[in-house]
């Protein structure tokens, strides 16, 4: 761990500048691993802006009040679901023709990653596509309070891309001074009892100001058209292991993921009809509450240009209520080239949504 914060600190200190660097010193030397101390998160907000003072300013996005009554003794759960992108992907195999390469460089690109968790300061992160766990975002939020969980593909493509970090694969951090883990499960996802490439963790968490547990699971379901059956098959299993962590739905749940699926893939329509009772959160953004976003992320490739919708955040609507959720960038911010881009450090959007317990929780549907 202390060789990987090592790295990242150097990274950081190469790219600031010297007026920078010196208003910051102490987050810019290499820290003893054995005693890691906690780092101030403005303070780190500070110095990763500093080293993209060359790029663009994030856009600004605003949380629509999606609350029906005001009623709540406790502070919110705020949960972020994001596919940051992997490093060895964007810079070798992806293809993103209209994105310059100098923006997906890593010394930069992971400064937006941050700067984007920074402003939203998530209780519960989920992430797909992670390759630089060890070297940047264990060490990282661990000092930021999180406690981290990384699950690696078995096989991830980012393994035959020259000069790469490892493999990638989904984390889960959570704070650990709003909650206490109980369980962890690390889930290989099966399809028709074939053991895929595909991963899931699923935790269960104890709220501390409430003593009420909840379980979280983030996944990421396999890519591509041609493969809707085996997504289909790879989200049946997926629900079943969560059926049985869940106690049958008497946990309540959140699932973050990646499903690379649309609504109109049977895996979505598996999640929305399952028993746990899931209603997707960001389709209470739309003007009927029926319908998902028209994207969630949008690229352009060699083979063209695509806009779907493939993230969701899924969460158990008879003991959980989306307060607010954040809006979704607009096709005039993201730009004719799409994304990636020096604005913005990921083909897909993050998904942020605020949630509180039902007070009295109603019986399942």
């Amino acid at each position: 761990m202390g060789t990987g914060t090592s790295r990242l600190y150097s990274a950081l200190a190469k790219t600031l500048s010297s007026s920078a660097a010196s208003q910051h010193p102490e987050y810019l030397v290499p820290p003893d691993p054995e005693h890691l101390e906690p780092i101030d998160p403005k303070e780190l907000l500070e110095e990763c802006r500093a080293v993209l003072h060359t790029r663009p300013p994030r856009f600004q996005r605003d949380f629509v009040d999606l609350r029906t009554d005001c009623r709540s003794s406790h502070p919110p759960i705020r949960v972020m679901q994001w596919n940051i992108l992997a490093q060895a992907l964007g810079e070798g195999k992806d293809n993103f023709v209209q994105c310059p390469v100098e923006a997906l460089k890593w010394e930069e690109r992971k400064c937006l990653i941050l700067e984007e968790i920074l402003a939203y300061q998530p209780d519960i992160l989920c992430l797909q596509e992670v390759d630089h766990y060890f070297d940047t975002f264990q060490p990282l939020l661990s000092r930021l309070g999180y406690r981290g969980t990384f699950f690696p593909k078995p096989w991830s493509p980012c393994l035959d891309v020259e000069h790469n970090n490892g493999p990638d694969g989904c984390a889960l951090f959570f704070l650990q001074n709003r909650f206490n883990l109980v369980n962890s499960a690390n889930i290989r996802l099966t399809a028709m009892t074939l053991k895929t490439n595909q991963v899931a963790i699923a935790q269960t968490l104890e709220c501390k100001e409430s003593g009420r547990q909840f379980c979280i699971a983030v996944t990421h379901l396999k890519a591509r058209t041609g493969w809707e059956r085996f997504r289909s098959a790879q989200g049946c299993d997926l629900l079943q292991n969560l059926q049985n962590i869940t106690q049958g739905a008497k946990i309540p749940l959140i699932v973050c993921g990646d499903f690379n699926a649309e609504p109109t893939e049977e895996v979505y329509k598996h999640f929305a009809s399952s028993s746990l009772n899931l209603n997707s959160a960001y389709k209470l953004l739309s003007a009927d509450g029926q319908s998902e976003p028209p994207y969630t992320t949008w690229k352009i490739r060699t083979s063209g240009e695509c806009r779907h919708t493939l993230d969701y955040i899924w969460y158990s609507q008879h003991a959980l209520s989306v307060r607010s959720a954040l809006d979704l960038l607009t096709e005039e911010q993201i730009g004719p080239n799409r994304l990636p881009s020096f604005h913005y450090p990921s083909d897909h959007l993050s998904l942020v949504c605020d949630f509180s317990f039902n007070e009295e929780p109603q019986g399942l549907l």
